[in-house]
């Protein structure tokens, strides 16, 4: 198995562009830590994905509220079928997945079958996609408020989280 080196590819790219200073990656000291309160096959299981995740047919651009657009953060409801997802996006590695591969970045289809399969209790009614923003200062001032509120909301007990 191979895995893609992240922080290496980044600090790479960064260099290849001029920058002088490496990439620093956004870091903390303290991280809280919450165990589970109950079961995975008892709990609403919520996504949260930079994978910029559209709906074939729906333009942010005409209504940009329309999926719940604030700032960097957006909603798809989780009934959206997976035939119906896309993205145009330029922000993943071209190297290990394809756009093709929604699943990839956006796991609806799997989730769905974890609630089939008894795995997980339920999903929430809908997913979160923030737009990547390449700025800490953003994702701890705005972002980060707006997807907890979003999850608090829906009444998630856990986050699927899939950064790209």
């Amino acid at each position: 198995m191979t895995y893609v080196r992240y922080i290496d590819k980044t600090r790479e790219y960064y260099r290849s562009q001029g920058y002088e200073k490496p990439y620093q990656w956004a870091h903390f000291d303290n991280v809280a830590f919450q165990p589970l309160s109950k079961a995975l096959a008892d709990s609403r299981v919520a996504l949260v994905s930079t994978g910029e995740v559209e709906v074939k047919g729906v333009d942010l651009s005409e209504d940009e509220n329309q999926m719940g657009n604030v700032g960097g953060v957006y909603s798809i409801p989780s009934t959206t079928p997976e035939s119906n997802l896309f993205s145009a996006s330029h922000s993943y590695d071209k190297h290990a997945t394809t756009l093709e591969d929604v699943n990839a970045f956006f796991p609806t289809a799997r989730l769905h079958e974890a609630v089939e399969d008894g795995r997980i209790g339920s999903l929430t009614k809908r997913f979160i996609g923030v737009y990547n923003a390449y700025s800490q200062r953003r994702t701890l001032e705005r972002d980060a408020p707006e997807v907890l509120k979003r999850l608090r909301e829906d009444g998630a007990d856990v986050a699927v989280m899939v950064p790209v």
